[in-house]
């Protein structure tokens, strides 16, 4: 029944990694999601490239390639995973890695699919190697093995699959596999949106949503979003909340920023971690160095999170470097916090931190 459950594309709380038209559960009938690639905006070579495939795809009549989208959370992976399926009139069957434990698991997806019906595999660096072994024929030559019975009087038969197409998302593309990699007829890597995407992102949002919003309040909205449209959204909802309570219900460059300082979203992006991480990083340790688990325990997050969550905006930014003998805070991050930096903040002042 489980499994069953897992398998319902008609299920949207079961749709991993929301992205893009991620909906609020107090609106379960709002969704923001793309459903075409004409709805979907920027990432432009991808956006191209995925078209001519699936153009290709339906002319021929067969099933889209095998797809790959990589890149970091919040950049449209689920939503392309559902454009596929849409452009090309099948159905979407969405599971997740850590999801198959089990080759059984996998055959019992396999088995359920249609004619060109798309797979969406969420997080498949996780796989388990017993499972991508199941995998490798199945995407190759659609056939599936399995083994019935154990020891002696086992015997293996083999199964005609219908030709499905198999929508990866991952974001860490080096965990992948080089088999399994090589059997993506894509494989798209997501960057991080532009502000004029993400401005045009929350405007077609707010009119889902029905909130009235000006040029410059979108602005707004998307210039601290992190080149991240889940956080764009999330913004938005949360700066349309300020706009009821607090206003007449539009949404204007003071709304916007009054309602992104409630919720400690400061003028770079950077929330109420980010800037902890950076007081902590400046005002207890000097500038750094500092390791990693030291810095990660002074703002009681775990190292992971701090490392792949924080960070990587942080050193985008400009506020904080990687070194060889530990975290180092920028002149940038200093001067964000209203700090004076030391002279040994400055650049140039200690080679050896970058040997």
């Amino acid at each position: 029944m489980a499994r069953d459950e897992l398998l319902d594309p008609s299920a949207p709380d079961d749709v991993p990694d929301p992205v893009v038209a991620a909906s609020d559960p107090a609106e379960p009938s709002v969704s923001l999601r793309p459903r075409s690639l004409e709805e979907f905006v920027g990432q432009r070579e991808t956006k191209e490239r995925l078209g001519v495939i699936l153009e290709a795809a339906t002319r021929r009549g067969q099933a889209a390639d095998h797809l790959l989208f990589a890149g970091p959370p919040g950049l449209g992976k689920t939503s392309l995973a559902g454009i596929v399926a849409a452009e090309m009139g099948v159905e979407l069957h969405v599971t997740s890695g850590p999801a198959l434990e089990r080759p059984g698991d996998v055959a019992a997806i396999l088995t359920k699919l249609g004619e060109g019906d798309v797979l969406f595999i969420d997080e498949i660096h996780r796989l388990s190697r017993s499972v991508e072994e199941v995998l490798y024929p199945a995407l190759e030559d659609f056939e599936l093995d399995i083994v019935l019975g154990k020891g002696p009087a086992a015997r293996s038969i083999r199964l005609d699959l219908p030709r499905f197409c198999l929508v990866g998302a991952t974001t860490r593309t080096g965990l992948i596999t080089g088999p399994l990699r090589d059997r993506f007829g894509l494989v798209a890597r997501l960057d991080y949106y532009e502000p004029d995407d993400l401005r045009a992102i929350v405007v077609r949002a707010a009119g889902i949503l029905g909130a009235e919003i000006n040029g410059v309040g979108a602005e707004e909205i998307a210039r601290r979003s992190r080149g991240t449209p889940r956080i764009a959204n999330r913004l938005l909802r949360r700066v349309r909340d300020v706009a009821e309570v607090r206003g007449d219900g539009t949404i204007d460059e003071h709304v916007a920023r009054d309602g992104l300082a409630l919720f400690g979203i400061d003028d770079l992006g950077l929330d109420k971690v980010d800037r902890a991480i950076l007081s902590a990083l400046c005002e207890r340790f000097g500038g750094g160095p500092v390791g990693l688990s030291t810095l990660a325990i002074a703002v009681s997050e775990p190292a992971e999170t701090v490392e792949d969550v924080y960070e990587p905006y942080l050193i985008q930014q400009g506020l904080l470097l990687r070194t060889p003998r530990g975290r180092v805070a920028t002149t940038a991050a200093w001067h964000h916090l209203g700090l004076v930096p030391p002279a040994s903040a400055l650049p140039g002042t200690d080679p050896s931190l970058f040997e």
